[in-house]
This record gives structure tokens, sequence and C-alpha cells, in this order.
């Protein structure tokens, strides 16, 4: 069993901590250098009462309660280290910005979904882990209309088979700018058409007409600066199949 030593004037008094269910100090605890362990892998548990935190480090250190963690700091902005796995060499640093950079608090909410996280460098220029290929959209025609949402990337194909009209729902907000290239396909049969919004602005005033041979292969690029009131239509290839 493990024993305490504790004294008062003129006396001393040595008793067991395991045979008392609700020991309390009467001070803070000094482990003189020593370390708080467990046996037999068991769990060492800090369970503050009510609304109470584990706060390590003071007032200006880090709080922990179930489901948040919150670091705090004497003065300087806080961070997070993450270490490579090789003699902990290398690390990525999260951290906070300056208290003049706020507005407000501010909330990131990862995604569902395994991936990358796509940052900026120095120069704010978006740097694309593995290069900048993205992701090609294969989209199908319904009731003669193919649908082409602009949050899931910036390249579709689509492959007629049947006469179908293009549309673009959810272009970037505001003047940020919208460029994407379409890949029009026609399928086996050939002789499908194609029509395009009018909200598209081809040069010489005229919409092309795509082609018409069976397997034939054309390419449209589009782009918007007025959150989708207004597109210009490129022909950037005809023909190709």
């Amino acid at each position: 069993m493990g024993s305490f030593i504790g004294t008062q004037p003129g006396t001393s008094v040595v008793g067991e901590l395991s045979s008392d269910t609700t020991p309390q100090l009467g001070g803070s605890l000094d482990v003189n250098g020593q370390d708080i362990v467990s046996v037999s892998n068991g769990n060492i548990l800090l369970t503050p009462n009510g609304s109470g935190v584990v706060r390590i480090d003071g007032t200006t250190g880090i709080d922990l309660q179930s489901g948040s963690i919150g670091i705090k700091n004497g003065g300087s902005v806080s961070n997070i280290k993450l270490y490579c796995e090789s003699s902990n060499a290398h690390y990525v640093q999260l951290q906070s910005p300056a208290h003049s950079a706020y507005s407000g608090n501010v909330t990131l909410t990862f995604p569902a979904t395994t991936g990358n996280i796509v940052g900026t460098d120095a120069n704010n220029v978006t740097q694309l882990p593995g290069g900048t290929a993205g992701i090609t959209t294969a989209v199908s025609s319904s009731s003669n209309t193919t649908t082409l949402n602009l949050r899931l990337g910036d390249s579709f194909t689509t492959t007629l088979t049947e006469n179908t009209t293009l549309a673009f729902s959810n272009p970037p907000s505001g003047t940020k700018l919208g460029c994407f290239i379409v890949k029009v396909k026609q399928d086996g049969t050939g002789g499908r058409t194609l029509a395009f919004p009018g909200t598209v602005d081809w040069a010489g005033g005229s919409a092309p007409d795509v082609s018409t041979g069976a397997n034939d292969v054309d390419i449209f690029v589009f782009l918007t600066v007025d959150a989708g009131q207004n597109y210009y239509g490129i022909t950037a290839g005809q023909d190709l199949g």
C-alpha cells in the first residue's frame, strides 16, 4: 500500500492513501521531482467537477475538457507543432493569427472525406499537392438538359445521347473568376444537338454548332466574372474525334 507522512507542530502522522476513499489536499501537491504513474497499463483519470476543466500550466496554459482543447498563452500566439517520424527532426506548426487580424472568433470545419489541405505560399499563390491536375467530372443529360455544377470543379465531360441544352449552376460569387472546360462527345450514333445558355456571349454573337459525326469531340471554354449573369464562350477545338 502507498503511505503518506503528514506533519504538524510536535507531531508526525503516517497513514495509508489506499485506505482513504476521499483524500483531500490542504495545499498544492509537490511531486518532488517524481512521476505520477499507473500500474498494469491502467489509465490516469483527471475528472474535474461539473463545468471545471483540466488546466495545465496555469490560467494562460492549456484547458482540457470533454470535446474541447483550449490553448491559451502569456503574450504570443498559440500554436500546435506536429513532428515527423524521424527523431522529431521537423514539424508542421498550426497557429492562430495575431490579435490585430481578428474581427471575431473563427471556426474551421474539416470535410468528412479523406484528402489534403490546399494552402498558399508566401506570395498567396495556391499550391496543389501533386501538381495542378484537377478533377474531371462526367455529366449526363436528363430530360434534355445537361447541368454543370461548377462547385464540382473546372473540367467537365459529357457524351451526347440525346438532343440537350447546357445549364450552369453554382458559379463563383461576386466578381470572382469562374473558368471551366467542357469536353463534348457524340455517342456512337452521332447527330445529337447541343444548345448553350442564352447568357453565353460568343465571338461574332452566334453560338457554334457542335460536330455531329459519331464519336466526334468538341472542346469549349467558358468564364464568368459576375456570378454567372454572363459567360464568355470560346471554342477551343471541334471535330477532334
